[in-house]
């Protein structure tokens, strides 16, 4: 998020080019945020009901039944966060690999027995550090695997190539970058031929489906029933939340069981308090749960008002300035954000080092921060696109893979000033916006939006015939 001044807002706004978009030149009366939850009467509703009940776990119950019906797993475990559920899908998926903890730990604190202690996880690199955190947490080793260009999600074919070196991994982490499924399909099989468990980050995919060939046709499937174990967050800005939770799910009650009993604290079954494994706090809570139930009986008519916001952008912007995140051929995304690549006949000039940037702001062409600042000077909400895992300082010494093979097995990987020559997801990040992308957003608020990043480009000929 740039952090601007408002001495730099207000020197944006009297710039030239911004002039006649608004009449009190101020910008927007209310904050058009990059995505907002609703309330809805059913929400109110549960969330009085728990209250009234003592938060005794019933919408907390009820909330587990009607997520797993809704994305058709067998069983859903609710959470306090989507970092808490993948935390433990990792675990069951090293308890199933590895054997079960046996609660020895090392001098590090990290437990060797059912544990990814030294063990390698295949991770999407183009993702939220919760994808990575947890693997990190038990001790493993993430190797980053780069996004498609028909998709931002995990490339299938840089799996491959993955596979290839590290034939002993067995846990892949993959995420539907900003609602818009990858080839699920793909990677699936790829993780079928190599006995591997499938982990799926599906937080920001949650109402979204991928296509899955069944005999001579294709079967719309939620992105969930792809995976072994799926992971869905209720936090902040998600097309539903409860500002919080997440959630567990799984077609193997033994696997929801035990993450429950991990959730709740692992206590034994005693007179007293007998912790015989490592348990946490990682129960959700029932006002969190009734939030989330009032909002999940509306998520279709979210995901509708969601892409006609999308399609605004896409018609309005793609192909001559921007290209808005592309729908693969087999995913019915749920459009929860409206991000777009700038892409200008003139190459924008932006620097960024590991926590500043500056920009050029010149004739033609826009570069994503100078996008970003405009759109907050006005008050509205615009992020950059996720930085790659792999460009993360946590994570420099970590092992990447792209089309072009393998980070390090170049002489100069431990150079400052090392790059790969195919890294879609850095290229994404270079270059890549997040619209604001609010539901409760009007039409003329978008437009405003539009005008603003057209004045970017200092295209006004252009903003004019887009709106006659």
């Amino acid at each position: 998020m740039a952090r601007l001044t408002e001495y730099h807002k207000k020197w944006i706004r009297r710039q030239p080019r911004f002039g006649g978009i608004f009449e009190n030149g101020q910008g927007f009366e209310k904050r058009i945020r990059l995505s907002g939850a609703q309330t809805y009467d059913e929400e109110a509703e549960y969330i009085r009901k728990a209250v009234e009940n003592g938060c005794d776990g019933a919408q907390r119950e009820q909330l587990a039944e009607e997520i797993a019906a809704y994305t058709k797993k067998r069983s859903a475990v609710p959470l306090s966060s989507g970092t808490a559920a993948m935390h433990l899908a990792l675990k069951l998926a090293a308890e199933k690999l590895y054997g079960s903890a046996s609660g020895i730990s090392t001098p590090d604190g990290l437990g060797k027995e059912g544990s990814l202690y030294k063990r390698r996880v295949f991770v999407s690199d183009f993702a939220p550090m919760s994808l990575a955190g947890p693997v990190l947490y038990e001790g493993g080793e993430p190797i980053f695997v780069d996004c498609g260009d028909g998709d931002w999600g995990m490339d299938p074919e840089v799996l491959r190539i993955a596979f290839e070196k590290y034939t002993d991994v067995k846990i892949v982490i993959a995420n539907d970058a900003y609602g818009y499924p990858g080839r699920l399909s793909k990677i699936r099989k790829i993780c079928n031929e190599h006995g591997a468990i499938l982990i799926m980050d599906a937080s920001e995919s949650l109402g979204a489906e991928a296509l899955f060939p069944y005999q001579e046709r294709s079967l719309p499937l939620p992105t969930p029933m792809f995976a072994d174990y799926a992971v869905l967050d209720f936090g902040k800005g998600r097309i539903i939340s409860g500002d919080g939770g997440g959630m567990f799910l799984s077609d193997d009650p033994y696997s929801a069981r035990k993450a429950e009993y991990w959730a709740e604290g692992a206590y034994a079954d005693a007179p007293w308090a007998q912790h015989e494994e490592l348990g946490y706090d990682y129960r959700m809570g029932d006002l969190a749960a009734a939030a989330i139930r009032g909002q999940l009986s509306h998520v279709g008519e979210i995901i509708e008002k969601k892409k006609k916001i999308y399609e605004r952008y896409r018609e309005k912007l793609d192909g001559e300035l921007a290209y808005m995140i592309p729908v693969g051929e087999d995913a019915r995304p749920n459009y929860w954000m409206s991000a777009m690549t700038c892409e200008s006949s003139i190459v924008f000039e932006e620097t960024r080092d590991s926590r500043n940037y500056t920009y050029r702001d010149a004739h033609g062409t826009a570069a994503p921060m100078e996008i970003i600042e405009a759109l907050q000077a006005f008050g509205a909400e615009a992020v950059p696109l996720y930085k790659p895992l792999s460009m993360q300082p946590i994570f420099v010494n970590h092992e990447h893979v792209t089309l072009d093979g393998f980070r390090r097995t170049y002489e100069d990987f431990y150079c400052d000033n090392f790059s790969l020559k195919c890294h879609r997801a850095k290229q994404y990040f270079q270059s890549g916006v997040c619209l604001p992308g609010d539901i409760g957003m009007t039409e003329e608020e978008q437009d405003k939006v539009m005008e603003i990043v057209l004045a970017c480009f200092n295209k006004q000929d252009l903003k004019r015939r887009m709106w006659i």
